[in-house]
């Protein structure tokens, strides 16, 4: 895709990576921004405040499942590409609401690739041409590593342990279908873990900070030697744009932070961080607070990202380590208080009891 102004259509847009990747497109100049959202419990319209009144950024609010509203959408903004982030994305809820999951992440897909497709053939040469149609997945459609297994290639079979993984998994397999049967112009990203600003609260990183400032356990799973490999968002929304306009149709890119640790090891490195930014008032160490408790069932014991595929063909390389970017974060989350109390409402902190305190 040549580098001009151009529109693109963003879903799920206003969670967490979608967010911080719209602020990125709009602060860059990279395109014009039209956010498809469906706004459940993880997308929160104030992560784009910031960008009311940009002429560049249109909002609307729909389901990916609604064919009629997607349709809609696409006649409506003419888009040049569209970034496929809308997801349904925490492993514990999939086991607790697998059919949520099929719905969003399965038929949402097929529903943006049924409408990507009529638009697309109705485009003049040019504009089909240049079409991009990109869909962001993760590195848990792999399966688990043992300790000393090669990192996930591209070419790595898919082996889906949770059905929040299996249902990505599908998705994956539809956008290739549909490059392979239809020629729609498919890329797809698959990412390790992401961290940084604006992650719902469910995720381990935010999770930490928030219990930890407000004195309460740190719950960590099993034994806490699970191992992944961490990605500022930053970084892999640089990666996103860097497929979407030089990657190959009907390729796949794999997207990592190259920093691989255990669970343990970022729950203890998070702690030191809060030590010496926000020390407790009694003094002890918030590692004190670090408790283990039940593992979670089919809980895959290592990912690692092998991306020298993007690093060779993109020049892509992440920016951030892993020590920039952690207090980077833990430094937002202090910042932000006003933030994480909104997004803390009383159908989450049901959700933390179910899914730590009675384990």
């Amino acid at each position: 895709m040549s580098e001009k102004k151009c529109t693109w259509l963003v879903t799920g847009g206003s969670g967490f990576i979608g967010s911080n990747f719209i602020k990125l497109a709009r602060a860059n100049g990279w395109a014009n921004i039209i956010n498809v959202d469906k706004l459940t419990y993880a997308g929160n319209p104030t992560n784009l405040k910031e960008l009311e009144g940009d002429e560049g950024y249109t909002f609307v609010r729909a389901d990916t499942t609604d064919r009629e509203a997607i349709q809609k959408v696409f006649d409506d903004y003419s888009p040049d590409a569209v970034v496929n982030f809308a997801a349904e994305s925490h492993v514990d809820r999939s086991i607790d609401s697998p059919g949520e999951f099929v719905h969003t992440n399965v038929v949402g897909t097929f529903t943006m690739l049924e409408e990507a497709r009529r638009y697309w053939s109705s485009c003049a040469d040019k504009r089909k041409g240049e079409f991009r149609f990109l869909h962001v997945s993760t590195d848990e459609v792999y399966g688990s590593l043992g300790f000393d297994d090669e990192p996930f290639k591209e070419t790595t079979a898919y082996d889906p342990s949770s059905p929040y993984s299996a249902s990505k998994a599908a998705s994956d397999h539809f956008v290739s279908s549909y490059y392979r049967t239809y020629g729609l112009p498919t890329l797809t990203t698959n990412c390790s873990n992401n961290y940084g600003p604006y992650q719902f609260p469910e995720k381990l990183i935010p999770l930490m900070v928030l219990n930890a400032v407000e004195e309460k356990p740190l719950p960590v799973y099993g034994d806490g030697k699970n191992i992944r490999d961490w990605l500022y968002v930053d970084d892999h929304c640089k990666a996103i744009k860097q497929v979407l306009n030089a990657g190959r149709i009907g390729e796949t890119y794999n997207i990592g932070g190259r920093c691989e640790l255990t669970n343990i090891d970022l729950v203890r490195t998070l702690c030191a961080v809060l030590d010496e930014v926000k020390p407790r008032t009694n003094g002890d160490p918030y590692s004190s607070l670090i408790t283990f408790v039940k593992d979670r069932p089919g809980h895959d014991r290592r990912y690692a990202i092998d991306d020298s595929k993007i690093a060779q063909e993109l020049d892509w390389n992440p920016q951030e380590s892993f020590t920039s970017g952690l207090r980077k974060t833990v430094e937002w989350y202090l910042d932000n208080a006003e933030w994480t109390e909104a997004v803390q409402n009383g159908t989450y902190r049901d959700w933390i009891a179910k899914n730590y305190n009675e384990r």
